[in-house]
């Protein structure tokens, strides 16, 4: 369990690093760290205990920072996902609960392969009608429940519905807020977040608290470009190094 006060020295030191550098990525860049700190982490924990875990670190970073330009929200391209996003949540939580441990790490490892793959190729703008909530919000349920990371699934969709800067950032931050809520109340009603995962998120808020208060002073030159190929470059490797997880 990811109870910190039971851990061997070397873990609780690779999970406290994990978890910061994670945290300090997503203050600087503002994204990345569910994408940095599940693939890691599942190198020596296990998948049905990290995800639920960085969901509710996700979701309480989420919360803490507060959401901004409400009034921005496009909640027309928000309410359409909702309940696709249930049927996704059901279908991730019946796979968690019976596929074994390394099948679920394999498939973590192919997931966020193809994902950092895919963010560095230079796919052109795309628009499509609302249908596409159907397909994308059953896949970030999905993906999100298994691997704690659907979020590029509802940025597709968003992308696709052709925002604004502002209206895309409220309308992905409610999102989250949503889909994160209705994630940990299944993980908490399957059971999935309770005694060691819960105190473990606990211990770990901290060090959260503090990489995301780091990566909010930071100033760096780097492009959000820039940003996208480091964090793709971590998932890719991770990802290679899970597919040999057994």
């Amino acid at each position: 369990m990811l109870v910190f006060e039971n851990l061997e020295p070397l873990s609780l030191a690779y999970a406290t690093a994990v978890l910061f550098v994670a945290y300090l990525v997503r203050g600087v860049a503002g994204f990345g760290s569910g994408l940095i700190a599940v693939p890691l982490l599942v190198q020596v924990f296990p998948v049905q205990e990290v995800v639920p875990l960085v969901v509710f670190l996700d979701y309480v970073g989420s919360a803490s920072q507060g959401l901004k330009n409400r009034k921005a929200i496009a909640w027309r391209e928000q309410l359409p996902l909702i309940p696709f996003s249930l049927i996704g949540v059901a279908a991730g939580l019946a796979l968690l609960s019976i596929a074994k441990e390394a099948v679920l790490a394999q498939a973590l490892g192919v997931f966020v392969i193809v994902y950092a793959v895919y963010q560095l190729l230079p796919f052109p703008t795309l628009t499509g009608s609302r249908i596409f909530a159907a397909p994308f919000g059953l896949l970030g349920g999905f993906v999100g429940t298994i691997f704690g990371t659907g979020g590029p699934f509802y940025v597709i969709y968003l992308g696709l519905r052709s925002l604004d800067k502002s209206s895309f950032r409220a309308t992905f931050a409610v999102n989250f807020l949503i889909d994160g809520a209705i994630r940990l109340g299944a993980f908490a009603l399957f059971g999935l977040f309770q005694g060691g995962v819960f105190l473990g998120s606990v211990a770990a808020l901290p060090i959260v608290g503090l990489g995301l208060w780091l990566g909010g002073k930071v100033h760096t030159e780097l492009s959000q470009k820039a940003y996208v190929r480091i964090i793709s470059a971590v998932v890719f490797v991770s990802g290679v190094l899970l597919l040999f997880k057994m």
